[in-house]
């Protein structure tokens, strides 16, 4: 199979470490083409940075249809622009943030959502209600960590979202922990360690359902909502 893995922000170093876990973790059988856009914000930070990042992320769809992908990653947290790119392809397109939580829902019965800012707390809130996740989801807490601070190393990222686990653990009697980001998505395997708890990674989530969905030959419906667009 193809999979596209589009990072919506225009930081490649990003790109590139989202490149690197679906290599690491990938089916043989699984090609990877990895991109990001580069007239879009360097990183998404609330609610503008998503508009702003849409039209970029949307032709870097189209560029992924006519490589021949069987399906799509949008590497954001804020799983931006992902009914408008259902409507652009036939195969599945998968959210992390939304593969995250379906995915920990079945390895645990409630989790906590360690994320960068805190003006990412009510978006993934709301999304949580959306994708029916808030029965299981306790809280969505922020490490104080500006997203292009896990590329360039000066936060100290592990020991904050370290400290932010064990509060979690602690105060919201949660059985795993999301890490609220991709640019975390090389932190997962030592914070398990660490911590005592999974700590689970929505990249390497979405990779491997969308090669679950590919397998079961599962497309994206063309009746009603994802229809593809009118053109004008």
């Amino acid at each position: 199979m193809k999979l596209a893995i589009i990072n919506p922000n225009s930081t490649e170093s990003m790109t590139k470490k989202c490149e690197e876990v679906a290599l690491k973790f990938k089916n043989p059988n699984t090609q990877v083409w990895a991109s990001n856009p580069t007239n879009t914000p360097k990183s998404i930070e609330g609610h503008f940075d998503e508009v702003k990042s849409l039209m970029g992320l949307m032709n870097e769809i189209k560029k992924a249809k006519e490589w021949g992908a069987d399906a799509y990653v949008i590497a954001c947290f804020d799983d931006p622009g992902l009914e408008g790119a259902r409507e652009l392809v036939d195969g599945p397109v998968i959210g992390i943030c939304e593969a995250a939580m379906h995915m920990t829902s079945i390895v645990s019965s409630s989790f906590s959502v360690v994320t960068t800012l805190n003006r990412a707390i009510p978006i993934i809130e709301e999304l949580s209600y959306k994708y029916g996740m808030d029965k299981f989801c306790r809280k969505v807490r922020a490490a104080d960590i500006p997203v292009l601070s896990l590329e360039d190393g000066t936060c100290n990222a592990m020991e904050k979202i370290e400290s932010e686990i064990l509060k979690a653990v602690k105060e919201d009697n949660c059985e795993a922990i999301i890490l609220g980001c991709a640019g975390m998505a090389d932190l997962t395997i030592e914070l398990s360690k660490r911590c005592n708890i999974p700590v689970i990674d929505g990249v390497l989530c979405a990779i491997k359902m969308a090669e679950s969905m590919v397998g079961a030959k599962l497309m994206t419906s063309k009746i009603n909502a994802y229809a593809y667009p009118i053109e004008k």
